[in-house]
Protein backbone atom coordinates (compact mmCIF):
# COMPACT_ATOMS: atom_id res chain seq x y z
CA UNK A 1 0.00 0.00 0.00
CA UNK A 2 2.94 2.48 0.79
CA UNK A 3 4.46 1.69 -2.24
CA UNK A 4 1.48 1.96 -4.42
CA UNK A 5 1.22 5.58 -2.35
CA UNK A 6 4.51 6.94 -2.91
CA UNK A 7 3.54 5.86 -7.12
CA UNK A 8 0.44 7.65 -7.27
CA UNK A 9 2.41 11.03 -5.50
CA UNK A 10 5.22 10.45 -8.74
CA UNK A 11 2.26 9.90 -11.24
CA UNK A 12 0.43 13.14 -9.95
CA UNK A 13 4.02 15.27 -9.92
CA UNK A 14 4.82 13.52 -13.63
CA UNK A 15 1.15 14.77 -15.06
CA UNK A 16 2.25 17.95 -13.34
CA UNK A 17 5.11 18.11 -15.56
CA UNK A 18 3.48 16.62 -18.85
CA UNK A 19 0.67 19.70 -18.32
CA UNK A 20 3.64 21.69 -18.45
CA UNK A 21 5.22 20.77 -22.05
CA UNK A 22 1.22 20.83 -22.88
CA UNK A 23 1.13 24.61 -22.13
CA UNK A 24 4.99 25.09 -22.91
CA UNK A 25 3.77 24.15 -26.52
CA UNK A 26 0.61 26.34 -27.11
CA UNK A 27 2.15 28.86 -26.11
CA UNK A 28 5.05 28.31 -28.89
CA UNK A 29 2.33 27.41 -31.49
CA UNK A 30 0.05 30.67 -30.67
CA UNK A 31 2.26 33.45 -29.47
CA UNK A 32 0.70 36.84 -30.63
CA UNK A 33 2.03 40.14 -30.65
CA UNK A 34 -0.31 41.68 -28.39
CA UNK A 35 -1.53 40.25 -25.50
CA UNK A 36 -5.09 41.17 -24.18
CA UNK A 37 -5.15 42.34 -20.62
CA UNK A 38 -8.23 42.44 -18.19
CA UNK A 39 -9.22 45.45 -15.67
CA UNK A 40 -8.25 44.63 -11.81
CA UNK A 41 -10.77 43.20 -9.89
CA UNK A 42 -12.75 45.77 -7.53
CA UNK A 43 -13.25 44.37 -4.36
CA UNK A 44 -15.57 45.40 -1.31
CA UNK A 45 -13.98 47.38 0.49
CA UNK A 46 -15.42 48.48 4.35
CA UNK A 47 -13.76 52.07 3.52
CA UNK A 48 -15.99 54.70 5.34
CA UNK A 49 -17.26 52.47 7.46
CA UNK A 50 -18.15 54.34 10.88
CA UNK A 51 -16.98 53.21 14.42
CA UNK A 52 -18.96 54.07 17.13
CA UNK A 53 -17.24 54.32 20.60
CA UNK A 54 -19.58 52.97 22.86
CA UNK A 55 -18.15 53.31 26.44
CA UNK A 56 -14.35 54.32 27.81
CA UNK A 57 -13.38 53.49 30.79
CA UNK A 58 -12.35 56.92 33.26
CA UNK A 59 -14.64 59.06 31.58
CA UNK A 60 -17.62 60.18 32.54
CA UNK A 61 -20.58 60.94 30.36
CA UNK A 62 -23.12 63.89 31.17
CA UNK A 63 -26.66 64.29 32.12
CA UNK A 64 -29.00 65.49 29.36
CA UNK A 65 -32.00 66.75 29.10
CA UNK A 66 -33.21 65.65 25.98
CA UNK A 67 -35.32 63.58 23.59
CA UNK A 68 -31.94 62.65 21.39
CA UNK A 69 -28.50 63.66 20.96
CA UNK A 70 -25.39 62.79 19.55
CA UNK A 71 -21.66 63.73 19.06
CA UNK A 72 -19.65 62.81 16.55
CA UNK A 73 -15.95 63.59 15.01
CA UNK A 74 -16.69 64.87 11.26
CA UNK A 75 -13.24 63.56 9.40
CA UNK A 76 -13.94 59.90 10.51
CA UNK A 77 -17.25 59.78 11.57
CA UNK A 78 -16.71 58.19 14.34
CA UNK A 79 -19.85 58.06 17.16
CA UNK A 80 -18.27 59.98 20.72
CA UNK A 81 -21.51 60.26 22.43
CA UNK A 82 -24.99 58.97 22.04
CA UNK A 83 -28.55 59.30 23.31
CA UNK A 84 -31.36 57.56 21.56
CA UNK A 85 -29.81 58.34 18.26
CA UNK A 86 -31.95 56.80 15.87
CA UNK A 87 -35.70 57.43 16.97
CA UNK A 88 -37.31 59.47 14.12
CA UNK A 89 -38.28 62.76 15.55
CA UNK A 90 -39.46 66.15 14.13
CA UNK A 91 -36.63 67.84 13.57
CA UNK A 92 -37.84 70.86 13.03
CA UNK A 93 -35.83 73.82 11.18
CA UNK A 94 -32.63 71.78 10.86
CA UNK A 95 -35.08 70.12 7.96
CA UNK A 96 -33.23 73.58 6.24
CA UNK A 97 -30.02 72.04 6.30
CA UNK A 98 -31.36 69.40 4.25
CA UNK A 99 -32.25 72.17 1.66
CA UNK A 100 -28.92 74.00 1.98
CA UNK A 101 -27.19 71.32 0.68
CA UNK A 102 -28.96 70.33 -2.07
CA UNK A 103 -29.05 74.40 -3.08
CA UNK A 104 -24.85 74.65 -2.64
CA UNK A 105 -25.07 71.67 -4.75
CA UNK A 106 -27.03 73.43 -7.44
CA UNK A 107 -24.42 75.89 -7.46
CA UNK A 108 -21.59 73.66 -7.28
CA UNK A 109 -22.50 71.58 -10.03
CA UNK A 110 -23.06 75.20 -12.23
CA UNK A 111 -27.01 74.52 -12.40
CA UNK A 112 -27.78 77.79 -10.84
CA UNK A 113 -26.24 80.71 -9.95
CA UNK A 114 -25.57 83.01 -6.74
CA UNK A 115 -26.51 85.37 -8.34
CA UNK A 116 -29.90 84.26 -10.06
CA UNK A 117 -32.84 86.50 -9.48
CA UNK A 118 -35.57 84.63 -7.80
CA UNK A 119 -39.49 85.53 -8.10
CA UNK A 120 -41.23 84.79 -4.93
CA UNK A 121 -44.50 82.85 -5.60
CA UNK A 122 -47.96 82.34 -3.53
CA UNK A 123 -46.41 78.82 -1.65
CA UNK A 124 -43.37 80.99 -0.60
CA UNK A 125 -45.60 84.45 0.48
CA UNK A 126 -48.06 82.57 2.43
CA UNK A 127 -45.47 80.57 4.45
CA UNK A 128 -45.28 81.12 8.20
CA UNK A 129 -43.46 80.96 11.20
CA UNK A 130 -39.93 82.20 10.90
CA UNK A 131 -39.57 84.45 8.00
CA UNK A 132 -38.91 87.34 6.28
CA UNK A 133 -41.63 88.64 5.19
CA UNK A 134 -41.42 88.30 1.19
CA UNK A 135 -44.80 89.32 -1.52
CA UNK A 136 -45.57 87.59 -4.08
CA UNK A 137 -44.06 88.87 -7.10
CA UNK A 138 -40.69 89.88 -4.79
CA UNK A 139 -37.35 89.08 -6.49
CA UNK A 140 -34.56 87.94 -5.25
CA UNK A 141 -31.21 86.75 -5.58
CA UNK A 142 -30.40 82.91 -4.48
CA UNK A 143 -27.65 84.50 -2.32
CA UNK A 144 -30.13 86.67 -0.38
CA UNK A 145 -32.81 84.10 0.25
CA UNK A 146 -30.17 81.22 0.98
CA UNK A 147 -28.60 83.50 3.76
CA UNK A 148 -32.33 84.54 5.14
CA UNK A 149 -32.76 80.71 5.23
CA UNK A 150 -29.33 80.00 7.21
CA UNK A 151 -29.31 82.67 9.14
CA UNK A 152 -32.91 83.60 10.12
CA UNK A 153 -34.43 80.02 8.97
CA UNK A 154 -36.65 82.07 6.96
CA UNK A 155 -39.63 79.72 5.97
CA UNK A 156 -40.45 81.87 2.70
CA UNK A 157 -36.77 82.16 1.73
CA UNK A 158 -36.54 78.39 1.79
CA UNK A 159 -39.77 77.68 0.05
CA UNK A 160 -38.76 79.91 -2.67
CA UNK A 161 -35.21 78.11 -3.42
CA UNK A 162 -36.81 75.08 -3.35
CA UNK A 163 -39.63 75.90 -6.00
CA UNK A 164 -36.62 77.81 -7.96
CA UNK A 165 -34.01 74.63 -7.96
CA UNK A 166 -37.17 72.27 -9.04
CA UNK A 167 -40.10 74.05 -10.08
CA UNK A 168 -42.75 72.84 -7.39
CA UNK A 169 -41.66 72.43 -3.39
CA UNK A 170 -42.85 68.38 -3.86
CA UNK A 171 -40.66 68.59 -6.56
CA UNK A 172 -37.65 69.62 -4.49
CA UNK A 173 -38.85 67.21 -1.94
CA UNK A 174 -38.69 64.45 -3.80
CA UNK A 175 -34.89 65.51 -4.10
CA UNK A 176 -34.68 65.69 -0.61
CA UNK A 177 -35.92 62.13 0.24
CA UNK A 178 -33.57 60.60 -2.59
CA UNK A 179 -30.18 62.64 -1.43
CA UNK A 180 -31.20 61.07 2.16
CA UNK A 181 -30.91 57.87 0.83
CA UNK A 182 -27.52 58.25 -1.11
CA UNK A 183 -26.26 59.92 1.93
CA UNK A 184 -27.42 56.33 4.16
CA UNK A 185 -30.42 58.54 5.85
CA UNK A 186 -32.30 55.38 6.67
CA UNK A 187 -34.42 56.83 9.10
CA UNK A 188 -35.75 60.57 7.82
CA UNK A 189 -38.37 61.68 5.76
CA UNK A 190 -39.35 64.57 4.35
CA UNK A 191 -42.67 66.34 3.38
CA UNK A 192 -41.10 69.57 2.67
CA UNK A 193 -38.42 72.01 2.62
CA UNK A 194 -38.78 74.01 5.86
CA UNK A 195 -39.52 71.48 8.90
CA UNK A 196 -42.98 72.83 9.75
CA UNK A 197 -45.74 70.57 10.46
CA UNK A 198 -48.45 69.59 7.68
CA UNK A 199 -51.25 71.90 9.45
CA UNK A 200 -48.98 74.97 9.33
CA UNK A 201 -48.50 74.75 5.27
CA UNK A 202 -50.29 76.95 3.13
CA UNK A 203 -53.43 74.66 2.43
CA UNK A 204 -53.11 74.99 -1.29
CA UNK A 205 -49.93 73.43 -1.30
CA UNK A 206 -50.21 70.41 1.68
CA UNK A 207 -48.52 67.42 0.56
CA UNK A 208 -51.23 64.53 0.13
CA UNK A 209 -49.80 62.14 2.88
CA UNK A 210 -50.39 61.49 6.61
CA UNK A 211 -46.60 61.64 7.48
CA UNK A 212 -44.70 64.48 9.02
CA UNK A 213 -41.14 65.36 8.68
CA UNK A 214 -38.72 63.42 10.36
CA UNK A 215 -35.52 63.02 11.24
CA UNK A 216 -33.06 60.95 13.46
CA UNK A 217 -30.43 62.01 15.59
CA UNK A 218 -27.60 60.16 13.76
CA UNK A 219 -29.33 61.43 10.45
CA UNK A 220 -29.44 64.95 11.28
CA UNK A 221 -24.97 64.56 12.13
CA UNK A 222 -24.77 62.26 9.09
CA UNK A 223 -25.98 65.70 6.78
CA UNK A 224 -24.12 67.74 8.72
CA UNK A 225 -21.27 65.60 8.03
CA UNK A 226 -21.62 65.70 4.32
CA UNK A 227 -22.14 69.85 4.43
CA UNK A 228 -19.24 70.06 5.87
CA UNK A 229 -17.27 67.77 3.65
CA UNK A 230 -18.61 68.55 0.54
CA UNK A 231 -19.10 72.58 1.27
CA UNK A 232 -16.58 73.63 3.72
CA UNK A 233 -17.29 77.18 3.04
CA UNK A 234 -20.85 76.73 4.37
CA UNK A 235 -19.40 79.01 7.16
CA UNK A 236 -19.64 82.08 5.22
CA UNK A 237 -23.28 81.83 5.99
CA UNK A 238 -23.71 80.26 9.61
CA UNK A 239 -21.09 82.20 11.62
CA UNK A 240 -22.78 85.48 10.09
CA UNK A 241 -24.11 87.47 13.18
CA UNK A 242 -26.47 89.46 11.35
CA UNK A 243 -27.88 90.15 8.05
CA UNK A 244 -29.45 93.07 6.55
CA UNK A 245 -31.78 91.82 3.95
CA UNK A 246 -33.38 94.77 2.62
CA UNK A 247 -31.71 98.10 2.39
CA UNK A 248 -35.22 99.47 3.48
CA UNK A 249 -35.11 96.96 6.29
CA UNK A 250 -34.89 98.73 9.81
CA UNK A 251 -33.61 95.74 11.37
CA UNK A 252 -31.81 92.82 10.40
CA UNK A 253 -31.84 89.49 10.48
CA UNK A 254 -30.25 88.18 13.92
CA UNK A 255 -29.01 84.53 13.72
CA UNK A 256 -30.94 82.08 16.14
CA UNK A 257 -27.20 80.66 16.80
CA UNK A 258 -26.51 82.03 20.08
CA UNK A 259 -23.19 79.64 20.70
CA UNK A 260 -20.93 81.74 17.51
CA UNK A 261 -17.66 82.66 19.08
CA UNK A 262 -18.27 85.61 17.75
CA UNK A 263 -20.89 86.48 19.96
CA UNK A 264 -18.59 86.58 23.00
CA UNK A 265 -18.69 90.34 22.93
CA UNK A 266 -22.32 90.29 22.52
CA UNK A 267 -24.08 91.24 25.85
CA UNK A 268 -26.89 88.90 25.51
CA UNK A 269 -24.69 86.03 23.98
CA UNK A 270 -21.61 86.11 25.72
CA UNK A 271 -23.13 83.57 28.37
CA UNK A 272 -23.25 80.86 25.90
CA UNK A 273 -20.51 81.78 22.71
CA UNK A 274 -18.36 78.88 22.10
CA UNK A 275 -14.82 78.67 21.49
CA UNK A 276 -14.66 77.20 17.47
CA UNK A 277 -18.52 77.06 17.21
CA UNK A 278 -19.42 77.91 13.70
CA UNK A 279 -22.43 76.21 12.77
CA UNK A 280 -25.07 75.15 11.83
CA UNK A 281 -28.83 75.42 12.12
CA UNK A 282 -30.91 75.94 15.22
CA UNK A 283 -34.75 74.81 15.09
CA UNK A 284 -38.16 74.61 16.86
CA UNK A 285 -41.88 73.51 16.34
CA UNK A 286 -44.12 72.88 18.96
CA UNK A 287 -43.47 68.97 18.53
CA UNK A 288 -39.68 69.17 18.16
CA UNK A 289 -39.57 71.55 21.19
CA UNK A 290 -36.35 73.23 20.72
CA UNK A 291 -33.20 71.61 18.71
CA UNK A 292 -29.92 72.40 17.68
CA UNK A 293 -27.04 70.85 14.93
CA UNK A 294 -23.83 72.53 15.94
CA UNK A 295 -20.38 72.39 14.67
CA UNK A 296 -17.03 73.65 16.15
CA UNK A 297 -13.48 73.47 15.62
CA UNK A 298 -10.55 73.12 18.13
CA UNK A 299 -6.75 72.15 17.71
CA UNK A 300 -7.81 70.42 14.16
CA UNK A 301 -10.62 68.79 15.31
CA UNK A 302 -14.28 69.40 14.04
CA UNK A 303 -16.50 67.98 16.28
CA UNK A 304 -20.92 67.95 15.13
CA UNK A 305 -23.55 67.65 17.93
CA UNK A 306 -27.03 67.39 17.45
CA UNK A 307 -29.00 67.72 20.37
CA UNK A 308 -33.16 67.33 20.07
CA UNK A 309 -36.16 68.23 22.22
CA UNK A 310 -35.06 70.28 24.61
CA UNK A 311 -37.41 71.95 26.79
CA UNK A 312 -36.93 75.74 25.87
CA UNK A 313 -34.18 77.62 24.11
CA UNK A 314 -31.40 78.59 26.31
CA UNK A 315 -31.42 74.61 27.16
CA UNK A 316 -30.84 73.73 23.68
CA UNK A 317 -27.31 75.20 24.21
CA UNK A 318 -26.48 74.42 27.80
CA UNK A 319 -27.09 70.77 26.67
CA UNK A 320 -25.06 71.17 23.32
CA UNK A 321 -22.00 73.10 25.17
CA UNK A 322 -22.46 69.78 27.85
CA UNK A 323 -21.91 67.25 24.22
CA UNK A 324 -19.24 69.46 22.80
CA UNK A 325 -17.43 69.68 26.32
CA UNK A 326 -17.34 65.90 26.92
CA UNK A 327 -15.53 66.17 23.50
CA UNK A 328 -13.39 68.23 23.19
CA UNK A 329 -11.57 67.83 27.02
CA UNK A 330 -11.60 63.62 26.62
CA UNK A 331 -10.66 63.01 22.82
CA UNK A 332 -8.16 63.83 20.42
CA UNK A 333 -7.04 63.07 16.72
CA UNK A 334 -4.42 60.53 16.12
CA UNK A 335 -2.81 59.87 13.23
CA UNK A 336 -1.36 56.41 13.04
CA UNK A 337 -1.07 55.70 9.57
CA UNK A 338 0.78 58.19 6.96
CA UNK A 339 -0.95 58.47 4.00
CA UNK A 340 1.08 56.34 0.86
CA UNK A 341 2.56 54.61 3.68
CA UNK A 342 4.62 51.40 2.86
CA UNK A 343 3.22 48.17 5.05
CA UNK A 344 6.21 45.70 7.01
CA UNK A 345 4.72 42.91 5.75
CA UNK A 346 3.26 43.92 2.14
CA UNK A 347 5.90 45.62 0.25
CA UNK A 348 4.64 44.45 -3.45
CA UNK A 349 1.76 42.07 -4.81
CA UNK A 350 2.41 39.91 -7.75
CA UNK A 351 1.22 40.43 -11.27
CA UNK A 352 0.39 38.89 -14.09
CA UNK A 353 1.52 39.78 -17.47
CA UNK A 354 3.56 42.63 -16.29
CA UNK A 355 7.02 43.80 -17.65
CA UNK A 356 7.62 43.35 -13.68
CA UNK A 357 6.00 40.50 -12.30
CA UNK A 358 5.45 42.66 -8.95
CA UNK A 359 4.13 45.98 -8.29
CA UNK A 360 5.26 47.89 -4.68
CA UNK A 361 1.94 49.06 -2.84
CA UNK A 362 1.28 51.81 -0.52
CA UNK A 363 -2.05 52.88 1.61
CA UNK A 364 -4.20 55.53 -0.54
CA UNK A 365 -5.26 57.43 2.71
CA UNK A 366 -3.85 58.54 6.44
CA UNK A 367 -5.49 56.18 8.93
CA UNK A 368 -6.76 58.61 11.76
CA UNK A 369 -8.48 57.86 14.84
CA UNK A 370 -10.48 60.14 17.49
CA UNK A 371 -8.64 58.42 20.66
CA UNK A 372 -9.19 59.21 24.56
CA UNK A 373 -6.90 61.96 25.54
CA UNK A 374 -5.43 59.61 28.63
CA UNK A 375 -4.84 56.54 26.26
CA UNK A 376 -1.65 54.50 26.96
CA UNK A 377 -0.45 51.08 25.70
CA UNK A 378 -1.85 51.54 21.89
CA UNK A 379 -1.75 48.24 20.08
CA UNK A 380 -1.86 49.16 16.57
CA UNK A 381 -3.27 45.51 14.00
CA UNK A 382 -3.84 45.83 10.52
CA UNK A 383 -5.42 42.40 8.09
CA UNK A 384 -4.93 43.07 4.62
CA UNK A 385 -6.97 41.83 1.46
CA UNK A 386 -5.47 41.67 -1.64
CA UNK A 387 -6.98 40.91 -4.63
CA UNK A 388 -5.14 37.59 -6.48
CA UNK A 389 -2.76 37.99 -8.71
CA UNK A 390 -4.67 36.04 -11.70
CA UNK A 391 -6.95 39.26 -11.66
CA UNK A 392 -4.32 41.61 -11.21
CA UNK A 393 -3.37 41.77 -14.76
CA UNK A 394 -0.92 44.76 -16.99
CA UNK A 395 -1.07 47.40 -17.54
CA UNK A 396 -1.23 48.79 -14.17
CA UNK A 397 -0.99 52.69 -13.74
CA UNK A 398 0.07 54.35 -10.10
CA UNK A 399 -2.82 54.66 -8.06
CA UNK A 400 -4.81 51.72 -8.76
CA UNK A 401 -6.37 49.79 -6.17
CA UNK A 402 -4.92 46.17 -5.29
CA UNK A 403 -6.32 45.41 -2.30
CA UNK A 404 -7.64 46.37 0.93
CA UNK A 405 -6.22 46.91 4.77
CA UNK A 406 -7.82 47.57 7.78
CA UNK A 407 -6.53 49.03 11.14
CA UNK A 408 -7.42 48.48 14.62
CA UNK A 409 -6.30 50.64 17.18
CA UNK A 410 -7.43 49.93 21.37
CA UNK A 411 -5.44 51.05 24.32
CA UNK A 412 -6.36 51.39 28.06
CA UNK A 413 -9.08 53.03 28.62
CA UNK A 414 -10.64 51.80 25.80
CA UNK A 415 -14.05 49.69 25.91
CA UNK A 416 -13.39 48.13 22.16
CA UNK A 417 -11.22 48.71 19.42
CA UNK A 418 -11.28 51.03 16.54
CA UNK A 419 -11.07 49.71 13.36
CA UNK A 420 -10.80 51.59 9.47
CA UNK A 421 -10.21 50.46 6.29
CA UNK A 422 -8.37 51.61 3.83
CA UNK A 423 -7.49 50.83 0.17
CA UNK A 424 -3.93 49.84 -0.83
CA UNK A 425 -2.95 51.06 -4.24
CA UNK A 426 0.05 50.90 -6.56
CA UNK A 427 2.83 52.93 -5.97
CA UNK A 428 4.57 52.24 -9.83
CA UNK A 429 3.17 52.16 -13.15
CA UNK A 430 3.33 48.35 -14.93
CA UNK A 431 3.76 48.09 -18.36
CA UNK A 432 2.18 45.02 -20.38
CA UNK A 433 5.11 42.82 -21.47
CA UNK A 434 5.66 41.39 -24.39
CA UNK A 435 5.03 38.21 -26.24
CA UNK A 436 8.76 37.82 -26.07
CA UNK A 437 9.11 38.41 -22.88
CA UNK A 438 6.19 35.98 -21.78
CA UNK A 439 7.58 33.64 -23.89
CA UNK A 440 10.62 33.42 -22.31
CA UNK A 441 9.31 33.72 -18.52
CA UNK A 442 7.06 30.93 -19.34
CA UNK A 443 9.90 28.35 -20.50
CA UNK A 444 11.95 29.57 -17.29
CA UNK A 445 9.22 29.15 -15.06
CA UNK A 446 8.53 25.72 -17.34
CA UNK A 447 11.99 24.50 -16.70
CA UNK A 448 11.59 25.48 -12.81
CA UNK A 449 8.48 23.47 -11.74
CA UNK A 450 10.02 20.67 -13.73
CA UNK A 451 13.51 20.35 -11.95
CA UNK A 452 11.12 20.78 -9.11
CA UNK A 453 9.03 18.39 -9.76
CA UNK A 454 11.79 15.78 -10.83
CA UNK A 455 13.34 16.67 -7.38
CA UNK A 456 10.41 15.93 -5.82
CA UNK A 457 10.51 12.46 -7.18
CA UNK A 458 13.81 11.11 -4.89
Amino acid sequence: MKNSSKWKKKSGLLKKSIAAVVLFNMMYMTALPAVSSLDPTVMTSAAGAKTEIVGTSGIKTPDLALSSAILIEASTGQVLLSMNPDEPLPPASMTKMMTEYIVAEEVKQGKIKWDDVVEVSENAAKSVGSRIFLAEGDKHTVKDLYIAMAVGSANDATVALAEYVASSEQNFVQMMNETAQRMGMKDSYFINSTGLDKADMPAKYRPDTDRETVMTARDVATLAGFIVRDHPDYTQFTTLQNYRFRKTDKDPIVNWNWMLESNKSITNFKAYAYEGLNGMKTGHTNAAKYCFAGTAVRDGMTLISVVMGAANEPARFTETRKVLDYGFNNFKLQQVVAPKAELDDLKTVPVTKGKETEVPVVTKDAVTFVVPKNAANAKITHKTKVTPAAELVAPLKQGDKVGTVTYSYKADGMDKPQEKTVELITAANVEEAGWLKMFFRAIGSFFADLFGNIKNLF
